[in-house]
């Protein structure tokens, strides 16, 4: 750094603000970079290869200038990881064979999967090392900044900085859930099922809808869907309800038949899994009977084509 750039450095670490650099102007990255700017940190550089991360850098961090990964570390108080999971640990390994990172200097990374493990060759040079996961799914337009005010960020860090990490991310406007180290990994597959198999759900429903000749599945979805997600995460499987929760085993069987005559192995597939586990949950919480649950579990495995 020259001697200008050293004096705003320590100028913004009087302040408490924090030079920025972005790694990746994917959906993520971006955003953040834009949530941390409007927090008044000072974003220094991003990196962007894609003409679509290109132009996601110039819509949400204009001015920003974009740059090579080795010159943004170097320009960074904080350095923002914002990488697809197995690019991770080579991305910190690799510059940590070259020297770039810097003692005192934050880097953070925004996996769900990984804790601060990751960032050990980081850590070994003197940088400190945080984990700062937002639970949410990122269109990586502006809209997403109002967003974060409903998103919690999972965040891991060792004790002595954990203070640091739930600052920035109250400064993003969101709220921080500590994960320890270890549970990192069930966090993240918990958060996946949730997310990434509902969106499985929908499009499997809207195709058979559509299938039907229904023009618009989206208007049957849409209520029934939020409605559902809104119970169930206000009263857990207390807010369960159709023919698996009432132990309606014909109505089970006639939906298994009639989604093997669709040709739709998929989601007959996805349909017996999802009804299987909700009936051993429910004989579990006392719901159904074990009768009950066995005999759903019959109609299940029965071959449709061999009633």
């Amino acid at each position: 750094m020259n001697t200008a750039e050293s004096a705003s450095v320590e100028e913004r670490r009087r302040r408490g603000r924090l030079g920025v650099g972005v790694i990746g102007a994917g959906r993520v990255g971006a955003v953040l970079g834009a949530a941390l700017r409007a927090a008044e940190h000072a974003v220094v550089g991003v990196s962007a290869v894609s003409d679509a991360s290109r132009e996601r850098a110039e819509n949400l961090l204009p001015g920003v200038p974009i740059l090579e990964i080795p010159d943004i570390v170097e320009r960074s108080e904080l350095v923002l990881l914002a990488v697809p999971d197995d690019a991770l640990e080579p991305l910190v390994s690799g510059l940590a064979k070259t020297g770039a990172w810097q003692a005192g200097q934050l880097v953070a990374h925004t996996s769900g999967r990984f804790g601060t493990e990751v960032l050990a060759p980081a850590r070994a040079a003197g940088a400190i090392p945080l984990a700062l996961h937002p639970a949410m799914t990122f269109t990586g337009m502006s809209l997403d900044l109002t967003r974060l005010a409903d998103c919690s960020f999972g965040i891991s860090a060792p004790a002595a900085v954990l203070p640091i990490a739930q600052a920035l991310v109250v400064e993003m406007g969101a709220e921080p859930v500590v994960i320890d180290e270890a549970d990192r990994v069930l966090y993240h597959a918990a958060l996946a099922h949730a997310s990434n198999h509902l969106v499985t759900l929908a499009s499997q429903s809207t195709q058979l809808l559509a299938g039907l000749g229904v023009e618009h599945p989206d208007r049957l979805l849409g209520p029934l869907m939020r409605a559902s997600l809104e119970n169930a995460l206000a009263s857990g499987e207390g807010a369960l309800t159709g023919p698996v929760a009432r132990g309606d085993v014909g109505t089970v069987w006639a939906h298994t038949r009639a989604l093997a005559e669709a040709g739709t192995e998929d989601l007959r597939a996805a349909y017996a899994a999802l009804s299987a586990a909700t009936a051993s949950r429910a004989v579990d919480r006392g719901l159904l009977t074990q009768q009950q649950g066995d005999a759903i579990l019959a109609a299940l495995r029965q071959d449709p084509e061999n009633p």
